[in-house]
C-alpha cells in the first residue's frame, strides 16, 4: 500500500514539475523530441522515462513499444500520462525508431533505448549545433556506461576518427553511430529512409550513416553531448551474433564495390567453417541475395576510401590485404559479374 502511495505521489510531482517548467523551456521543447524504443523491458523503461522527465529541457517524449507482452503500454499510460505511446502490433526491431521519428514534428529527434538517457543540458547543446550547421544530419554523444560511468570504447574510436569529409563540421566525422545515443535531423533521417526494416536489429546504423553521407549530409561525434547507458543482459546473444553476421554481409553487398564485397564474404565464409552461428548468419544473408541485388547501390569512391580507413584503424593487421587491392578487384569483378550480374 505504501509503495503504491509513493508511486502515485511521484507521478503527481512529475506532472506538477512538467506544468511549472513548460513555459520556461518552450524554446528547446519546440526543437527536440525524444524517441525511446522498447521491448519487454518495463523495469528499465520506467527509470529512463523518469530521468528524461526531469531534464531541464522538458522535451516531448514518445515511447515506441515494439509489441511488448509485459504490460509496458498500460504501465506508461498510467504512471506517465504526459508521455506519448505508440503501440506496435509486432516487434519490428530498429525500424520502430522510424515510426517514432515520423510521428514527431520537431526538427531534431534524440534517440534513446529503454536503458539509455540524456544528461541535463545535452539536448539543448545538440539542438544548438544542429541549428548552427545546416548540413549536419546527426551527432553521436559521449556515452558513459554503468554506475562507474566509463566511456564506451566506441566513443574513443569515433573521437580518433581519421575521416575528414568536411573540416567545417563541429567534431570528428564518423561513418557509424550509436543509435541509442544520437540526435538526428528529422528531415535528413527520413530522407534516406531511416533504419532498413529488413536488418531488424544489429548493425543498422552503418547503412543509415553511409546513405546520409552519400546524400551530402555530415555526421559527427560530439563529446560535449552526454548520454548514459546502464547495460542489461542481452536476451539472446546467439541470435544477435547471427543477425550481426547477416547484416554486415548485407551492408557490404548493398553498398561496397565488388572487391570489398568479395573480401567480406570470404572472411565470413572462413569464420562460418569454425562457428555454427556465423554459418547461420552467412546462409541467412545468401537467402536475402535477390533483395540485395535489387537494392544494390555502390557508394561513391570517397566513401569507400573512408570505409577502408576505418577498417585499417580498427584492424591494423588487415593493411597488407589492401596492397593487393587491384588484383583482387579484377578477380572479384569477373567472379561477381559471372555469378550474379553484380553492378560493380
Amino acid at each position: 500500500m505504501l509503495k503504491r502511495e509513493r508511486e502515485a505521489l511521484a507521478t503527481r510531482n512529475l506532472k506538477t514539475d512538467a506544468r511549472e517548467t513548460q513555459s520556461s523551456a518552450a524554446e528547446v521543447e519546440r526543437r527536440v523530441a525524444v524517441v525511446i524504443l522498447t521491448y519487454n523491458r518495463l523495469h528499465y523503461l520506467l527509470g529512463t522515462v523518469e530521468r528524461l522527465l526531469r531534464l531541464p529541457e522538458r522535451p516531448q517524449i514518445v515511447v515506441v513499444d515494439n509489441g511488448s507482452a509485459d504490460g509496458t503500454p498500460e504501465a506508461i499510460a498510467s504512471r506517465f500520462p504526459m508521455v506519448e505511446i505508440i503501440r506496435l502490433k509486432h516487434n519490428i526491431g530498429a525500424a520502430g525508431r522510424n515510426v517514432g521519428v515520423q510521428h514527431v514534428r520537431t526538427p531534431f529527434v534524440a534517440l534513446c533505448d529503454d536503458h539509455t538517457w540524456w544528461a541535463p543540458g545535452s539536448l539543448k547543446r545538440a539542438a544548438d549545433l544542429l541549428e548552427a550547421y545546416p548540413r549536419l544530419a546527426l551527432l553521436t554523444g559521449r556515452l558513459l556506461v554503468g554506475r562507474e560511468e566509463k566511456l564506451d570504447p566506441t566513443c574513443s574510436r569515433m573521437a580518433a576518427s581519421p575521416l575528414c569529409f568536411d573540416p567545417g563540421l563541429p567534431g570528428p566525422a564518423i561513418l557509424g553511430f550509436l543509435a541509442g545515443a544520437s540526435v538526428v535531423r528529422r528531415s535528413a533521417f527520413l530522407e534516406v529512409g531511416g533504419f532498413e526494416p529488413r536488418f531488424f536489429m544489429g548493425g543498422e546504423e552503418v547503412l543509415a550513416a553511409v546513405d546520409l553521407v552519400a546524400a551530402g549530409w555530415g555526421l559527427v561525434y560530439a563529446d560535449q553531448i552526454v548520454a548514459y547507458h546502464h547495460p542489461t543482459r542481452y536476451r539472446d546473444a546467439l541470435t544477435r551474433r547471427r543477425l550481426l553476421t547477416r547484416n554486415a554481409l548485407w551492408f557490404t553487398w548493398l553498398r561496397r564495390p565488388a572487391a570489398s564485397a568479395l573480401q567480406s564474404s570470404l572472411q565470413t565464409f572462413c569464420s562460418a567453417a569454425r562457428d555454427p552461428v556465423s554459418a547461420r548468419g552467412f546462409f541467412d544473408a545468401l537467402a536475402g541475395l535477390p533483395w540485395v541485388l535489387k537494392n544494390r547501390r555502390v557508394v561513391p569512391p570517397h566513401i569507400e576510401e573512408a570505409l577502408k580507413q576505418l577498417q585499417e584503424q580498427n584492424s591494423p593487421r588487415r593493411r597488407s590485404f589492401f596492397g593487393a587491392e587491384k588484383q583482387l578487384k579484377k578477380l572479384a569483378d569477373r567472379f561477381l559479374k559471372q555469378l550474379f550480374n553484380f553492378n560493380v
